[in-house]
């Protein structure tokens, strides 16, 4: 297995969630909180819109000291397992999820934790998987012994 997939996935999907969680919001609104609750949701939306925005700057940083890419459709030269990838497979996927609720609570729009959760599924079946099947194909039992140690999320 040459490469892990002939089209981007991740970010295709990521902007698709996006698009309808607010089409889907402006065509049938979902009530969102008032007060201290919208005000507090706000702020946790910002806190982690914060925490996925690193994740993202860390993970192209890590990615690029061990010489590999970042791009879902070329084919891994490196196995890394440190810095974010430490602590999840997929740290840029989780970071995009994140990033789809930070808007939902940013913005009070509900929708888009429904959709949030949905690219996440779709992520894991068109990317993820492909991907490891990848890494598995490229190297082995370092692969193996990797997933051991790191969840495919969180």
């Amino acid at each position: 297995m040459e490469k892990p997939n002939t089209i981007p996935w991740p970010p295709i999907i990521v902007i698709c969630a996006l698009i309808t969680g607010v089409l889907l919001q402006y065509i049938y609104p979902l009530p969102w909180l008032s007060g201290v609750a919208s005000e507090l949701a706000f702020g946790l939306g910002l806190l982690l819109a914060a925490v996925a925005i690193t994740i993202i700057i860390s993970t192209i940083k890590t990615l690029s000291k061990h010489s590999t890419t970042v791009h879902p459709t070329k084919s891994a030269s490196h196995l890394v397992t440190s810095g974010p990838f430490s602590f999840s497979r997929n740290p840029i996927y989780l970071a995009n999820v994140c990033l789809l609720f930070a808007v939902g609570l940013l913005f009070g729009v509900v929708w888009l934790f429904i959709t949030a959760i949905a690219a996440g599924f779709a992520t894991q079946k068109l990317a993820i998987e492909r991907e490891e099947a990848h890494l598995e194909h490229r190297f082995g039992r370092a692969w193996r012994h990797y997933r051991k140690t790191a969840r495919r999320w969180i």
